[in-house]
């Protein structure tokens, strides 16, 4: 089952991560499937980017979010209805 998930890349103490769509049984630092954005929750407000297409097409698919995920396209989504 592919799942779309954080990819930690940051350096000790200063996380940041990138929005992932992997095989759900690899391990975090595996090669992911296809890259979706960055989440940087370090910053004040916290900054992030998706790529809402590439997302649709992997939850057709079947892709499974996680919680943290699933709260980043949300957000993402608000924000473009706003704009």
């Amino acid at each position: 089952m592919m799942s779309m998930r954080l990819m930690r890349i940051g350096s000790k103490n200063r996380p940041s991560y990138r929005i992932v769509v992997m095989d759900s049984k690899k391990a975090r630092e595996s090669r992911a499937k296809e890259y979706l954005g960055m989440y940087n929750p370090t910053t004040e407000p916290p900054e992030f980017k998706i790529d809402l297409a590439k997302a649709k097409i992997w939850l057709d698919r079947g892709a499974k979010p996680s919680e943290t995920v699933q709260s980043l396209l949300h957000l993402a989504s608000k924000a473009t209805k706003k704009a």
